[in-house]
């Protein structure tokens, strides 16, 4: 016998003895196998429909988010803007104004404050694949209110010093759109 070994009662090992199944638990597990209920995994049919949809549209995702060349979304290039055919117009009168070689597309598309320029991201870029993918865009493309809204603060934040004598007087006037008089500054008239 080993150290640390002490001998039962009928002579064999404590160590032994317990990894041996006694008799009586022997028959209780075969009589009450065939009544157990087996044990599943928890997932029931939907969840594995809806793994699998998860699945499918992951991967559509995935594929058309490479395709599309997502990733490029992501930063300041302004190569990125010709991703699609219909802004080359605007990317070739951008590199014809004044604007050229101070600001680049989201300088004067997107808010300045980060949680506003990654909102509007997301939503041109939902909007704008969604247009594409169906075909339902003007050629060349035009810009919304709402971006109209955004690239005119644009304006207001670079142009602050220049612009705050031209507010109206009173507040209850609206100011004229920067566009309206400076139509061709951040895309040179075509």
């Amino acid at each position: 016998m080993k150290d640390g070994e002490s001998k039962s009662v009928d002579g064999e090992s404590e160590a032994s003895a317990s990894i041996q199944p006694r008799e009586s638990d022997a028959g209780r597990d075969a009589e009450t196998a065939h009544t157990r209920p087996k044990r599943s995994l928890g997932f029931g049919k939907g969840a594995i429909a809806f793994a699998v949809l998860l699945g499918i549209l992951a991967g559509v995702g995935t594929f058309t988010f490479g395709y599309g060349k997502g990733a490029s979304y992501l930063s300041n290039n302004p190569q990125t803007c010709v991703n699609c055919h219909v802004m080359q117009g605007h990317m070739d009168s951008w590199m014809q104004s004044s604007h050229h070689h101070v600001a680049v597309c989201n300088d004067c598309h997107l808010p300045h404050d980060p949680i506003g320029k990654w909102v509007t991201k997301a939503d041109n870029g939902f909007f704008h694949s969604l247009a594409f993918t169906l075909g339902d865009f003007k050629d060349p493309i035009q810009i919304k209110p709402r971006n109209r809204r955004v690239t005119q603060n644009a304006c207001l934040d670079c142009h602050r010093d220049v612009v705050h004598a031209m507010f109206p007087a009173k507040p209850d006037r609206e100011m004229q759109s920067c566009v309206h008089c400076h139509a061709d500054v951040g895309h040179a008239l075509r």
